[in-house]
């Protein structure tokens, strides 16, 4: 299978107000020379990233405003994306996380954090795979998950369990695609230093964070040599397979220690 060359191509990233899906655009229009549609919450920064990039790198951007909890705006989305049939890529980075005890978290964020990480991702996975799987074009699609899908983190256990059910999704449905030219990877980093980790929650955890760059840098070369799964970071994929040899109890119980002192220490603040 070629490499995906996304050259003069419309590419979809979700999530890409900021962070990791803003780094990934910007890196796209930079590197890749690809045409964007930028997909968030945010209409201000979407129209902020849209005009540089277009003054930056002469390239086209699109933008959609939507909020992938709310299903219409999902559905809206992807019909506007695939209307015109010249869609090659998909990111489908955007998603929620939350660092706290988890009888702290009001039912109404479990749910929120549920429907976009998980309803919004299958959905639009499910119509994206179909139409290229009909136009039996290349393409390819890349799902954002987590190192939490391998091992669960404590006092994030609602994102750990998104995570882990669309890796399990994208690897099952991956089989499933009869398209030789269409892929579906996986990328699933581990934390990265973005808005989302900004939080004093997270200051003493800040050390263990990925540089963003990095993050998007290694990510987008693991979808255009369509990898399955990719984890990034030579000590994350190392970390990855030893831990596997390691009681998960054991791992879970000091993971659960680490994350309760920096929960604790923000709680004195």
């Amino acid at each position: 299978m070629n490499k995906l060359n996304f050259a003069n191509k419309w590419v979809l990233v979700t999530g890409a107000s900021s962070g990791l899906g803003q780094e990934m655009a910007r890196q796209l229009a930079a590197k890749h020379k690809a045409n964007l549609i930028i997909a968030a919450r945010r209409k201000d920064k979407l129209d902020q990233l849209k005009a540089e990039l277009e003054a930056s790198h002469n390239i086209q951007v699109k933008v959609i405003v939507a909020d992938l909890s709310v299903h219409a705006d999902v559905v809206s989305m992807i019909d506007t994306c695939l209307a015109d049939g010249q869609l090659y890529g998909a990111i489908l980075n955007a998603g929620i996380t939350y660092f706290g005890r988890h009888k702290d978290l009001p039912w109404e964020q479990t749910e929120n954090i549920m429907k976009t990480n998980v309803n919004s991702v299958v959905y639009m996975t499910s119509r994206l795979i179909a139409h290229f799987e009909q136009a039996n074009t290349e393409a390819g699609v890349m799902i954002v998950s987590s190192m939490a899908a391998f091992f669960p983190v404590p006092y994030q256990a609602v994102y750990s369990a998104t995570k882990a059910f669309i890796m399990a999704f994208a690897n099952a449905l991956s089989v499933e695609i009869k398209n030789p030219a269409l892929s579906l990877s996986i990328y699933a980093p581990g934390g990265i230093a973005t808005e989302m980790t900004e939080g004093k929650n997270f200051n003493d955890l800040k050390g263990w964070l990925m540089p963003v760059g990095q993050a998007a840098t290694e990510g987008l070369n693991a979808f255009i040599s369509r990898k399955q799964v990719h984890v990034p970071g030579f000590l994350n994929r190392v970390g990855n397979v030893f831990m596997n040899f390691i009681p998960r109890k054991f791992i879970l119980k000091n993971m659960g220690k680490v994350y309760y002192k920096s929960l604790l220490k923000a709680e004195s603040l």
